[in-house]
């Protein structure tokens, strides 16, 4: 242990009475609050409805946590099927393991499903939303501190983060600090998250190009800080580079791309973020209109 370091939760679980209060679930919970909160903030001033967003929220994020299980439980399957394993701790998500990529497809899955049936059109929703979800990453991250996981190789620098022995990898319990990289991540996410909503302001963004910046911006932080980690992961040689740094190096051109093409095809922003006959001012003209006024009889 180095002179200086960050030190790690003697345990991420408290009870209240009977109940479990685990602190990666209030990780994952205090971010998805925030994001929804500003993601609010941001869909009103780009020409939305007040309470949308927390409306969209309860398609998504259900759908989100499924889609980020299934993620984890796919690229990893081998520690939940095979000899000597249980598949029933596959539903266990209070220990850890969400596939963010599997989150975000099926987040927006149930997204666009709520957004059709209150007639939002997706990619005006999805630009308020994107850089809100770097929050929600960021803060999520402390997740992984409070259960002791993912984190990088040993390292002595002073912010080096302490790990108990019975959770440190095979062939690595001589070393007590590793880098902390829920907290690169938690950092680099904040970043940008501020990046992105400065260049939408700056830019007037729109037609999904914010969210492809999302896209842009945390996939180039996510490969390099995933090339830190020493997690033992099913996909952890393809190529000579973990499989999630092959995602976010395809996932980053796509979205480059996205950026460019969309950039010269459709400039600028949208003006309708409703569909036809739908929204707030469709509800205001196909109300009915107060005749003039009657003598009562008296």
């Amino acid at each position: 242990m180095t002179a200086l370091s960050i030190p790690s939760p003697s345990s991420g679980v408290w009870y209240l009475g009977p109940l479990p209060i685990r602190g990666y679930a209030l990780a994952i919970i205090l971010g998805i609050i925030v994001a929804i909160w500003l993601a609010e903030r941001r869909w009103v001033a780009r020409g939305g409805t007040a309470g949308d967003i927390a409306d969209l929220a309860v398609w998504g994020v259900p759908f989100g946590l499924v889609g980020g299980r299934l993620y984890h439980v796919a690229t990893d399957h081998a520690l939940y099927f095979g000899e000597g394993r249980h598949p029933i701790e596959a539903l266990y998500v209070w220990r850890g393991g969400l596939g963010v990529w599997g989150a975000i497809a099926l987040g927006i899955f149930g997204v666009w499903l709520g957004a059709r049936r209150k007639g939002i059109r997706l990619l005006p929703v999805l630009d308020a939303m994107a850089p809100t979800v770097l929050v929600a990453q960021a803060l999520g991250r402390w997740g992984n501190w409070f259960n002791q996981e993912l984190f990088g190789k040993p390292t002595d620098l002073p912010w080096g983060l302490e790990i108990d022995p019975d959770n440190r990898p095979v062939g690595y319990f001589q070393y007590s600090t590793f880098q902390p990289t829920f907290l690169y991540e938690f950092l680099w996410n904040l970043a940008a998250f501020v990046v992105v909503v400065w260049a939408d302001r700056r830019f007037t963004l729109g037609r999904g190009r914010v969210a492809a910046l999302y896209v842009m911006a945390y996939t180039l932080g996510r490969g390099w800080i995933e090339m830190l980690r020493i997690d033992d992961v099913e996909l952890k040689d393809v190529g000579g580079l973990r499989f999630n740094v092959w995602t976010s190096i395809v996932l980053f051109v796509a979205a480059a791309i996205y950026f460019v093409v969309s950039s010269r095809l459709r400039p600028g922003r949208e003006t309708q973020v409703y569909d036809d006959g739908r929204g707030p001012a469709a509800a205001t003209e196909s109300a009915p209109q107060a005749g003039p006024p009657t003598d009562a009889p008296r």
